[in-house]
């Protein structure tokens, strides 16, 4: 039998939003003797159900949500239901895209909190973020394997935040070892080398897929700097649809050599495209200094926030290096700028670039919208999923 869970009054309100969080002050009782990931029911202040939900002792968020159903059983059949639905949600723009890369999990806005999962061709990437996930690692693998016959499973579960679950970080493959942790996607007719083992997130970055497609639309004949560009992905499609000229910066030479090899594969080595290895910050301030201007800049930088506390600082960040590449543009040049700090709401990001024009001493057009994504889905109970903005703003 599971523990039992009762709540302090007025806090089942979320729940009833269908949220799937409850946090640790929302807690009043606790009846039995939950151990970390254990399946627990949780009620009211009055002895109402509510939910079933992963406990976790440790964290600020100590119930994640698995069901709103008194009578759904926590088991096998509750993980492949949730796996074969996310596939199925997602046929139809892989089939577009002729995607061989994609999100097939992403945690609570998929209805499996703390669970991400990527396809990587023949890899399946697991990353198992909260102590529910962690608990039933190996009943997701053998969802997986029946569901991807023939795939090999890796973990990349070596993010900070499974310390707030008191959660060691674990990497290794899940399945039988293979001899590479190497692959290629495809992505709208772009080839893509990502290594599941050593590459940023659980490889690379898939949500900016559809930002990479539009850069792409904006970018024939003109010269485009790509600021932050890790192995370069936004080149290959600027490159693709004939750009002028790009520039990729960044600081890791492991990427930028990534990214040679990702022009190569797509035949573009003849294409007019460098590499440069260096502080985006300094280097534009560089470019600013030699009055270098281009037609086109795209600016996705790392998170600049990782709590509320940082998130001053962060818009002083984000302001700064906008206000630097719209003095860098040309009359009517493009911007395409992004956040991808999930506290940094859109309507703050609009504002601090927005700013930035004006220290600039420019006029910006917000002339586009880019968000993550569709296999990064946004749910309606989960609004925290929304995490990843992009503005495309022509700059006068």
């Amino acid at each position: 039998m599971s523990a039992r869970i009762s709540l302090n009054v007025g806090r089942e309100k979320s729940l009833l939003r269908k949220h799937p969080w409850i946090f640790s002050k929302a807690v009043n009782k606790i009846k039995g003797n939950p151990m970390l990931g254990d399946t627990v029911d949780v009620f009211d202040s009055k002895g109402n159900w509510l939910a079933k939900g992963a406990y976790s002792p440790e964290s600020q968020i100590r119930i994640r949500v698995w069901s709103f159903d008194e009578h759904e059983e926590i088991d096998r059949d509750f993980f492949f239901a949730k796996l074969q639905s996310a596939q199925a949600r997602r046929d139809w723009f892989i089939e577009q895209g002729k995607l061989t890369g994609y999100r097939l999990i992403a945690g609570e806005s998929d209805g499996l909190p703390g669970v991400t999962i990527d396809i990587y061709d023949n890899f399946v990437v697991c990353q198992l973020l909260s102590a529910g996930a962690d608990f039933h690692r190996y009943t997701i693998v053998n969802c997986l394997t029946e569901l991807y016959p023939g795939c090999h499973i890796y973990e990349r579960s070596d993010v900070d935040v499974r310390k707030k679950e008191g959660l060691e970080p674990v990497t290794g493959w899940l399945t039988e070892p293979q001899d590479s942790t190497e692959c290629i996607i495809e992505e709208h007719g772009i080839k893509i080398h990502v290594d599941i083992a050593t590459g940023h997130k659980t490889g690379f970055y898939l949500d900016q897929r559809d930002s990479r497609l539009a850069a792409g639309k904006f970018a024939k004949d003109k010269t485009v700097l790509n600021c932050f560009s890790y192995t370069s992905t936004f080149a290959l499609h600027c490159a693709a649809n004939n750009a002028k000229e790009v520039i990729n910066v960044d600081v890791s030479q492991d990427a930028l050599d990534m990214g040679e090899r990702n022009l190569a594969l797509n035949g573009l080595s003849d294409a007019n495209v460098s590499f440069v290895k260096e502080d985006v910050f300094k280097l534009l301030r560089r470019y600013r200094e030699e009055k270098r201007t281009f037609d086109m800049i795209i600016l996705d930088p790392p998170k600049f926030v990782e709590s509320k506390a940082q998130l001053t600082g962060a818009c002083r960040g984000y302001k700064d290096i906008n206000m630097i590449a719209m003095q860098l543009l040309n009359p009517g040049g493009l911007l395409l700028t992004f956040s991808c700090s999930g506290l940094m709401e859109a309507s703050l990001f609009q504002k601090v670039v927005a700013d930035a024009a004006l220290d600039a001493k420019r006029k910006a057009y917000f002339v586009e919208r880019l968000q993550q994504a569709a296999d990064h889905p946004i749910s309606s109970n989960y609004p925290e999923g929304y995490y990843l903005k992009g503005l495309v703003c022509q700059v006068e």
